[in-house]
């Protein structure tokens, strides 16, 4: 990522403190065990720790701590019985999701050799665990539970863990870095357009606005032509470009994203919603002839870029890219009625990360469609295989809503004018999936990722409060 964020887990657990002074044996048993659950946290994020918390006091020292902290999301080790009162003031002044972990250490009872103290101490898993999720609905809290064991392992939990932590990384994306808006939405794209203030309120995320005068000056005062050469080199590692490319050729190119990826480090900038509607001569020629490539190297470094002045879908491949590793801007382009097929795709930028089938291409094109001036298109070739699209909305109080589908990527014909497209089959048929994705109201943008991640998506909307209309699996 060209600027790092990491997300902060609220890691603590409870017992009933009545407990300890009957079974002293309990003690060091459950500080075993809670260290052993701090190691399954991954290192993706940082840990606020908040012990083990057996009375009020310690609950409370532990939120002192979580709200200091802003955390992002909170693990609730779940040692044996305890009142929620244990719980409850370590989150109860902070709007994240209260994940309960209920691992029991033992896989099966001993039962003629198990005493009290080993029941409660290794077997107990765990009749709390309503008490606590009744309490947290109560208090408006956000929660989930996990229900597993640690003897022999469990890859369920631990994937519910990791998936809960790729989440926690979204909200703090969102709330660290800025959105960097250059010009404006592409006129009377009206599904595109958005009020940045309510977008700050309920999605954490603040937008910087910036002229197109700046962008054309922005490689100014780039001189180090070894820099230059390096990123050059980067380029041509990154593109096959039609007719053989050159350090030489892609010079001026490498210029500007050495200027851009400064740009967003200064600016702490995490995603990026861009159109250029002037007359596309002189230096702003230039430039807006090879923002897509130029854009592309960014998305490839954790950077979401969206053409058309799209916020929306911007959003929507920074959070593919940080919970799966990769995030395409996309649209319906057509039907294949022949082969139940839908072909969706874009041009403009895209992530390279995303073209495992085929090294991405670049070509010099005379006009680009539906905007002034000709450059350079990127065409991206996403694998045969699992594909997960996400699309973002509001409604018309202004609340955001997520739109997402699973489907598959299978070989096949596909368009060859320069632009990224991928052929999808949906479970439930190309014409179905139209109506019902369109039904929606997702804009027309999407962004697309390799893999299955419907999951995770849940995980996210959960913790930013936004509904999920799931379109197919």
């Amino acid at each position: 990522m060209l600027v790092e964020t990491k997300a902060r887990a609220g890691v603590f657990a409870i017992a009933l403190g009545a407990y300890l002074p009957q079974f002293p044996s309990l003690v060091p048993e459950f500080e075993a065990q809670y260290e052993a659950f701090k190691k399954t946290i991954p290192d993706t994020v940082e840990i606020v720790d908040g012990g083990i918390v057996t009375t009020k006091e310690l609950s409370m020292a532990a939120g002192e701590k979580f709200r200091a902290a802003d955390v992002d999301v909170v693990f609730l080790q779940l040692l044996t019985y305890a009142t929620s009162y244990n719980m409850l003031p370590a989150v109860r002044d902070i709007d994240v999701p209260v994940v309960l972990v209920n691992v029991q250490k033992k896989l099966a009872p001993d039962y003629e050799n198990t005493d009290t103290a080993t029941w409660l101490g290794e077997l107990y898993a765990c009749g709390a665990v309503g008490e606590m999720v009744a309490d947290l609905e109560r208090a408006g809290k956000k929660h989930a539970v996990i229900t597993g064991v640690v003897e022999g392992g469990d890859p369920y939990v631990q994937a519910e863990i990791e998936d809960w932590c790729k989440a926690a990384q979204v909200r703090r994306r969102f709330r660290n870095t800025n959105l960097a808006q250059i010009g404006r939405p592409y006129p009377g794209m009206m599904d595109l357009y958005i009020d940045e203030t309510n977008l700050y309120h309920r999605m954490w995320l603040y937008t910087k606005q910036f002229d197109w005068e700046k962008m054309w000056a922005i490689a100014d005062d780039i001189t180090d032509e070894e820099a230059i050469r390096a990123k050059a080199q980067d380029i041509l590692n990154t593109f096959d470009i039609e007719g053989g490319g050159t350090i030489e050729k892609v010079w001026d190119m490498a210029r500007y994203v050495v200027a851009f990826e400064q740009w967003v480090k200064d600016e702490q900038i995490g995603f990026i919603a861009s159109h250029y509607d002037g007359f596309a001569k002189g230096i702003a020629g230039k430039l807006d002839s090879m923002l897509i490539p130029a854009f592309s190297m960014l998305i490839k470094q954790g950077t979401a870029c969206a053409v058309e002045g799209d916020i929306k879908v911007a959003m929507a491949m920074s959070i593919l890219k940080t919970i799966s590793g990769t995030g395409q801007l996309s649209e319906m382009y057509s039907i294949d009625f022949k082969d139940d097929i839908c072909i969706i795709g874009h041009s403009g930028s895209g992530d390279a990360d995303i073209s495992t089938a085929k090294k991405p291409t670049m070509k010099i094109v005379p006009v680009f469609h539906g905007k002034a001036g000709g450059g350079y298109l990127t065409q991206f070739y996403p694998p045969a295989g699992d594909v997960t699209y996400l699309g973002i909305t509001q409604d018309r109080d202004g609340h955001f809503k997520f739109v997402v589908a699973e489907g598959v990527n299978e070989d096949g014909p596909i368009f060859t004018f320069g632009d990224t497209n991928m052929r999808t089959r949906f479970s439930i048929g190309a014409r179905e999936f139209c109506n019902r994705w369109s039904e929606a109201g997702p804009t027309h943008h999407m962004a697309a990722a390799n893999g299955r991640h419907i999951d995770t998506i849940l995980k996210v909307a959960k913790i930013f409060n936004v509904p999920v209309d799931i379109i197919c699996r």
